[in-house]
């Protein structure tokens, strides 16, 4: 039996992030070789860049998905050693500075406990970026939804969709980024998911 056209995509690009996808289609990666995905669960945004001789480096804080990450680098990338995935805190990357081309945040940022540790998280994925690098996240925000989201207090709110986030603006996402000394690498996209949640891409370059 031939193969359908969407398993042969699965089997190149996993179940990719298609806001990273768009990225790689518009060349963003074609410059870049080292790449952290920092809080990258069981690594579906990981997949491509392993079948492609990437320099893959990745971090979560539950053991389950460093192992299951580990396993999909044994099986796709066996050149790269188990220990380029480890159980770590995105606040508290174990990364020298600048030593990365591109560092992935995808659905972790929401899951701040508050600005602080929001911001801590941002700045030490900043620290590790190098100069010249894409910063890509992916996160829950209030935008477009700004009168579905009920707050709970320290920019936690409660969705429609029943879960529980911390929640950014469009204007906070600006002034950290403004704080960042950042370029914006695509303006800020916002998807409506049913009026349950709105998803954001935040796409920065890190000065040269």
């Amino acid at each position: 039996m031939t193969a359908s056209h969407s398993g042969h995509l699965r089997d190149e690009f996993g179940e990719i992030d298609i806001y990273l996808f768009d990225q790689l289609l518009r060349g963003r990666f074609d410059a870049y070789r080292t790449v952290l995905d920092a809080g990258c669960g069981a690594g579906r945004n990981l997949v491509w860049f392993l079948r492609n001789r990437f320099e893959v480096f990745a971090v979560d804080r539950d053991e389950g998905s460093v192992l299951r990450v580990r396993q999909l680098m044994a099986d796709l990338a066996p050149h790269l050693p188990p220990e380029r995935v480890q159980q770590a805190e995105v606040e508290s990357l174990p990364y020298a500075d600048a030593s990365m081309d591109a560092v992935l945040s995808s659905a972790v940022l929401h899951f701040a406990r508050d600005q602080a540790h929001f911001d801590a998280m941002v700045n030490e994925m900043w620290r590790v970026l190098r100069p010249g690098g894409l910063f890509f996240a992916r996160l829950a925000t209030t935008i477009g939804i700004e009168d579905r989201v009920r707050p709970l207090g320290g920019e936690r709110y409660r969705l429609p969709d029943g879960s529980t986030r911390f929640l950014m603006d469009e204007a906070r996402l600006l002034e950290r980024t403004s704080a960042l000394g950042a370029t914006l690498a695509d303006p800020i996209r916002t998807t409506n998911v049913q009026n349950l949640r709105a998803m954001t891409t935040w796409c920065l370059i890190r000065p040269a």
